[in-house]
């Protein structure tokens, strides 16, 4: 464990490590500092070296370091220079996933989605509205990585759910929606016109230029008032780079409201760059999501990373450690040698 630790050390500034023998160099090339003592010239100092037995020293001595204070200082100056170096280590992995496409989808609750003419997988009738929710989760379940925003258009369009990456949140959402909460009709230019505005605002917000900016758009019915045409929303859309892919799910031989202007589907789609879908059952509906899912293919990336982390600081703490334990160890040692008060030395 401990070679594979070391393994993993990089060095950002190893040049450092040519100064290492710099103390070698210093301590063969320059004299060694030598501390002036007191003497005393007499002129007969022979007479007294032969009475006192004693040998001449020089007026000059060299102070000789003890041997735990020789590695103290190599280890302090290997550690110095190797904190110069800056090493680094690889921290624990990090993911960093990024976020792909934004997708507004927007579902028509007029009350023609109320019509029971779909089939679930057990064969049994649903709702318009329910085969959507079905068909949705099982769609954005499969994608990864997208924001997914909501709108819900009758009488009028209203945003549901704003851009998020949390599918739970935004398919509990969709589950709340119910046919007529937004009236009767179907403002369909309304609810393009509203998913461009979302669109717009967060690319100001966040000062975004090219976002891969998608809207869905399911509907049974013919516009029916709104303050914007489809057709000139869709174009409003081109301009913005926002493409519509469109999925008709009403009867084109019905008439009124609830009448499918397949022309009109087609025009927005292609004003807008996407693609128009027409589905009268389950199997239909799913095909076009799956259409859809191959036209808008997946931007999702996600990478792993090893972070850096400079150990550099770890050096100096240990240096700083040493010192402070060697001169706590002088202190107390020259405090234990001291005499105490009242003990008599003998000769």
């Amino acid at each position: 464990m401990l070679v594979q630790w070391w393994s993993s050390i990089e060095l950002t500034y190893p040049y450092w490590l040519l100064v290492l023998p710099l103390p070698a160099l210093m301590f063969w090339l320059a004299p060694a500092y030598r501390t002036k003592q007191v003497a005393i010239k007499v002129p007969f100092f022979q007479q007294l070296v032969a009475a006192t037995g004693d040998k001449p020293s020089e007026g000059a001595s060299e102070l000789k370091p003890q041997w735990w204070q020789r590695i103290i200082l190599t280890v302090s100056w290997v550690l110095v220079v190797l904190a110069l170096t800056k090493p680094i280590i690889l921290g624990e992995p990090q993911l960093k996933e990024s976020i792909g496409r934004d997708l507004m989808f927007a579902v028509d609750l007029s009350g023609s989605m109320d019509e029971r003419d779909f089939t679930d997988n057990q064969g049994s009738k649903i709702t318009r509205l329910e085969a959507t929710k079905q068909v949705l989760q099982t769609f954005v379940e499969e994608r990864e990585g997208d924001r997914l925003g909501l709108i819900l258009f009758g009488d009028a369009a209203f945003l549901q759910a704003p851009f998020t990456a949390d599918k739970r949140v935004w398919l509990e959402l969709l589950n709340q929606s119910e046919v007529g909460m937004a009236g009767q009709s179907t403002h369909l230019g309304d609810a393009i016109g509203l998913a461009i505005k979302v669109f717009n605002d967060q690319n100001d917000s966040a000062q975004i230029d090219d976002k891969q900016q998608v809207v869905i758009v399911l509907t049974d019915g013919n516009d029916t008032g709104s303050f914007v045409e489809p057709i000139e929303a869709a174009k409003v859309a081109n301009v913005k780079n926002v493409r519509i892919h469109i999925i008709a799910v009403g009867d084109p031989q019905t008439v009124g409201e609830t009448a499918i202007d397949m022309q009109v589907i087609k025009r927005i789609a292609l004003e807008s760059g996407g693609e128009a879908f027409q589905a009268l059952d389950r199997n239909q509906l799913t095909q076009a999501y799956q259409v859809i899912d191959d036209l808008e293919p997946e931007l999702y990336e996600s990478t792993v990373y090893y972070p850096k982390i400079s150990i550099h600081h770890y050096l100096i703490n240990t240096i700083l450690a040493m010192y402070l334990c060697a001169f706590s160890f002088v202190i107390l040692s020259r405090h234990l040698r001291k005499p105490s008060h009242g003990e008599v030395s003998h000769d």
